[in-house]
């Protein structure tokens, strides 16, 4: 009999998001699982003016091979955007990749072998963990409260395992949480890499997004030392289907990741990446950003409010200050998975398992996702307004 699967993915299982996200084929469902923006944000009109432009303009840099750095362009906007907000700093490089999900899983690929350890937030990214097992690595996950990864237990992960090579974070809006690192965690998170001398790549997806608070400065702006790789994209303000995020770092680190997307893409899509940079070049940011914000705020303040209303009160949620989730906990007693499974089967409500985010998949947890962009303000009113119904007659008022 044939064995066609290598080692590295014979280990790993369908996404459980995208296994639940096969119910919201149904249109009857009210889908809270998936993690798309939201779609009336996207700048579609001027995305297609752009685009026709570029065609007119210089149709075969758009459509030929090109280096795999990165659209100049886009890459001299980013450099100095990144050095205004005290990103980019004497001897670091970006390179433009396809999504920040390539970025992620370049980082794996260029300073891990099989066996090595990352330390990552418990829970996290979905897609993120799924990248590192790839690799054959052995993930360790790190409690959080409301401050963010637990020092205490960032330490005690580090002492344990010397074969760490880096530490996973998204420290602003944290999917699944939705949870901000502070200020004063962060400064304890680099301390730990510096002591311990591993690396932190700091996935920075969201960070554009808040409508609440102040901002909080990213990891790498403290980072002297360069311990620090932060990725971005340009999947949330202005569109996923582009495929266009980055990674930045010490060169030297960097200029491996360049050998090592020449193995893979050869280079993130040219086409993109121009619309990227015309349009960053000739939009005002901060008033896009705005609008954008004031998009997501009114969608998270529309489902909190719903959750007030309906939920039952011994469901516990927690309030973001902007990205794209909120993160609920059922009391410890009551079968979380099962909690999701009723909830797309009976009531048409799709919602993501907490036990998805997991390090150890397996292990017991009481909380699930919620997702306010993807839909539509009616379907939140409406979809929170069932699920609510749903608490109440399985945990009472």
């Amino acid at each position: 009999m044939l064995k066609p699967f290598s080692d590295r993915v014979s280990g790993l299982q369908p996404s459980a998001i995208r296994e639940i996200l096969k119910f919201t084929a149904d249109p009857e469902v009210i889908s809270f699982a998936a993690g798309n923006p939201a779609p009336e944000a996207f700048p579609v009109e001027t995305i297609a003016k752009l685009s026709a432009d570029i065609f007119r303009e210089e149709p075969i840099n758009a459509l030929q091979y090109s280096i795999t750095e990165g659209y100049p362009k886009l890459r001299e906007w980013l450099k100095a955007d990144l050095t205004k907000k005290g990103l980019f700093r004497d001897g670091d490089q970006v390179v433009i990749t396809s999504g920040a999900q390539q970025a992620i899983e370049t980082t794996a690929k260029i300073l891990c072998n099989e066996g090595n350890v990352i330390i990552c937030e418990d829970p996290a990214f979905v897609g993120s963990l799924n990248a590192f097992r790839s690799y054959g690595v052995k993930l360790v996950g790190v409690p959080m409260d409301d401050d963010g990864m637990k020092p205490d237990s960032l330490e005690e992960a580090l002492r344990s395992n010397p074969t760490t090579k880096f530490i996973y974070t998204i420290p602003n809006f944290q999917n699944p949480t939705g949870r901000t690192t502070t200020l004063q965690r962060r400064k304890e998170i680099l301390a730990l890499a510096e002591k311990y001398g591993v690396y932190i790549l700091e996935d920075n997806p969201y960070g554009a997004l808040r409508f609440e608070g102040e901002d909080v400065k990213s990891i790498k702006e403290l980072d002297t030392k360069g311990n620090v790789l932060y990725c971005g994209t340009f999947s949330k303000t202005l569109a996923p289907g582009l495929r266009v995020g980055y990674l930045l770092g010490a060169s030297d680190v960097v200029s491996k990741a360049v050998v090592g997307l020449q193995t893979s893409t050869v280079h993130t899509n040219i086409w993109a990446q121009a619309v990227c940079a015309a349009f960053l070049e000739r939009t005002d940011m901060d008033t896009y950003l705005d609008g954008l914000r004031a998009v997501y705020r009114r969608k998270c303040n529309l489902m909190a409010d719903g959750i007030r209303r309906h939920f039952s009160g011994k469901v516990k949620w927690e309030m973001p200050q902007g990205g794209l989730f909120l993160w609920c906990t059922l009391p410890d007693d009551c079968d979380m998975p099962a909690f999701c499974t009723k909830a797309v089967k009976d009531y048409s409500i799709a919602v993501v398992p907490g036990n998805a985010f997991l390090v150890d998949e397996t292990a017991p947890t009481s909380s699930f996702r919620l997702n306010y962009s993807t839909p539509s303000d009616e379907l939140i009113v409406k979809g929170i307004e069932i699920l609510g119904k749903m608490t109440k007659e399985i945990l009472g008022a």
